[in-house]
């Protein structure tokens, strides 16, 4: 039967990593077909459908003409009652730019202009399906293994989990995640980097989260993000979407951030209006460490 089987459509920028999320899958059991034209999409769900349980399909601007036919394809397969998930994969444009620099490869979209222009048109032609994605995974600060290691966290067996959260704190000057589900500013809290026996520590230390926690108005901000995040926890349930990340930033990534993820994850596993869903739940600090 059609139905039976998952469909997950893996799409995204070019050196961002596709290949490397189309092996792990093919490591997890999928069965995955690279660079297929969208057109084909029915077909293939028609020759898999009963024999193949799940099924990643890797379609990108390496198809050039060909793949403007997807959003087409993925209305036809919503017409047939075929459920799809798209996994779009991203990165930041500078490292994208070292990836394809590191390589010597031109980008796809590339031509006579710079690396940086083909990206921008890449970027362009894909908005409308990074949009409409159900999950987004940026792979800018991640080697092969940690990609590897992130998807197979995504998509190991464990049908009852209703909803997979990364806590994601970051420093502002190494940019925005770009597979933040929402962004929430902590810039606003006193900075230990000012305080010098505590400009050394990071938020995992005891003296600075204490600092951090006990600043005016930081509880406050903690139940009122709480209560957000309770809000869009349950919605996306309702929806079906399985990832959210939640990115808490602040300049370095380093103090205020560290420790209001940490204190959230807390939070959040003690969240009363939430236990009646399995929810996995794990904090992750982008930059900690970064700094020079």
């Amino acid at each position: 039967m059609k139905g039976d089987t998952e469909i997950l459509i893996i799409t995204g920028m070019s050196g961002a990593g596709r290949s490397t999320v189309a092996h792990s899958l093919e490591d997890l059991g999928w069965y995955v077909v690279d660079n297929m034209p969208p057109a084909l999409l029915g077909n293939l769900i028609d020759l898999v459908a009963g024999s193949v349980k799940k099924v990643a399909v890797v379609i990108d601007i390496r198809g050039r003409a060909f793949f403007g036919d997807l959003t087409k394809s993925l209305s036809d397969l919503a017409e047939q009652g075929i459920a799809r998930k798209i996994l779009f994969v991203d990165a930041a444009d500078d490292a994208l730019v070292r990836r394809f620099e590191s390589t010597r490869r031109p980008h796809p979209l590339q031509g006579s202009d710079r690396i940086l222009d083909g990206i921008a048109k890449e970027r362009d032609r894909l908005r409308d399906v990074r949009d409409s994605a159900d999950l987004i995974i940026d792979s800018s600060a991640l080697n092969i293994h940690q990609l590897e290691k992130k998807i197979a966290d995504y998509f190991h067996e464990d049908s009852d989990t209703d909803l997979r959260v990364n806590l994601l704190s970051f420093g502002y000057k190494y940019g925005i995640p770009v597979d933040a589900d929402l962004v929430v500013d902590c810039r606003f809290i006193s900075n230990p980097h000012w305080v010098p026996e505590l400009r050394p520590l990071s938020g995992l230390d005891k003296p600075v989260s204490d600092a951090v926690l006990n600043n005016d108005n930081v509880q406050e901000f903690l139940d009122r993000y709480q209560a957000l995040f309770e809000t869009m926890a349950t919605g996306f349930i309702a929806e079906r979407r399985k990832y959210l990340t939640l990115a808490i930033g602040c300049t370095g990534g380093k103090h205020r951030s560290v420790a209001v993820t940490v204190e959230l994850g807390k939070r959040l596993a003690k969240c009363e209006k939430l236990l009646k869903y399995k929810i996995e739940a794990q904090a992750l600090h982008r930059d900690l460490g970064r700094e020079i």
